[in-house]
């Protein structure tokens, strides 16, 4: 984007900015460390976009037990979609008008929240694609345009991006969803391996469990690779920025395989060290999408 779009929201206060940095940077290291590589317009405003996503899933998973009054606050943090009032609403708000971001995908967001409340279990894939588009794919549709997508026929693949990362963060949490009474995983499939939900929920999930993760991170896998085909829509910032974001993300799958598929026993994760030794292969793999010229980390 060449200039700020004038929008109808008035731009935040350096403070508001602050607020949506440290949300960005206590509660999504990998993807904090991503958006390191835009310019600083798109850097705040990717920020300032996941802070919204973040207060809006921290309403449902707050430790609130009263599902009518944790509906209603839902209710509420959706009104200021259009009314803000909140200085992380306001910001977000003032990224949707100068990066032309679109609303939908935003209430579809806080739909998916709504899901929460309600649904614990999916029965098939499908269904449970469903939720992760709400919750997740939509935060791919956020982010493209303030990564320089302006090809709509992209954007199938920016959701696609969302989804498998949150499949992915699904294989790494079995252990802590099925502590607050929560299985996001397809329940045909797993008896198809030979699995039980409930011995899932109590930790001891028996050996079809291993075969049945593997075929899951199959699934991610191909997401990702869906992905990638909507990279070069985006400006090479916003290249370099979303493929960092997959691999690292990525990169949990590979660890899920190296602890055997024991995601009871520890919770999968990429050290900043591995993320940051993947820097100089993502920045080879832009230079390949773009022109010929010299490879810089950070771009702009």
């Amino acid at each position: 984007m060449n200039a700020i779009t004038q929008g109808k929201h008035d731009a935040p206060s350096i403070e508001d900015w602050r607020l949506c940095d440290e949300i960005a940077r206590v509660n999504g290291r990998s993807f904090y460390l991503a958006s390191r590589c835009l310019a600083p317009a798109r850097r705040r405003a990717i920020r300032a976009t996941y802070a919204w996503c973040r207060m809006t899933d921290d309403i449902v998973d707050g430790g609130h037990h009263d599902l009518t009054a944790t509906a209603e606050a839902l209710t509420a943090w959706e009104t200021q979609l259009t009314a803000p009032q909140h200085a992380v609403a306001a910001t977000f708000a003032h990224v949707r008008d100068t990066f032309d971001v679109p609303l939908r995908p935003a209430r579809d967001l806080v739909a998916g929240a709504r899901m929460d409340l309600t649904v614990s279990r999916y029965h098939t894939w499908d269904e449970l694609r469903v939720y992760c588009y709400h919750v997740a794919g939509t935060v791919g549709l956020l982010v493209a345009p303030i990564l320089g997508c302006r090809d709509s026929g992209a954007l199938e693949h920016a959701a696609d991006l969302g989804i498998a990362m949150q499949l992915t963060n699904i294989l790494r949490d079995v252990a802590e969803d099925a502590a607050m009474g929560r299985l996001y995983l397809p329940l045909d499939e797993i008896a198809a391996f030979g699995c039980d939900p409930e011995a899932i929920m109590a930790g001891n999930p028996g050996p079809g469990f291993r075969d049945f993760l593997a075929f899951e991170i199959d699934r991610a896998r191909d997401l990702y690779r869906s992905a990638m085909q909507g990279i070069s829509a985006l400006c090479p910032s916003g290249q370099f920025a979303a493929l960092a974001a997959s691999r690292f993300y990525a990169g949990i799958l590979d660890e899920i395989e190296e602890m055997d598929y024991d995601v009871f026993r520890e919770r999968a994760h990429v050290s900043s060290r591995r993320k940051i030794r993947s820097l100089p292969g993502v920045a080879l793999a832009v230079a390949g999408m773009s022109l010929p010229g010299p490879v810089r980390m950070p771009c702009g």
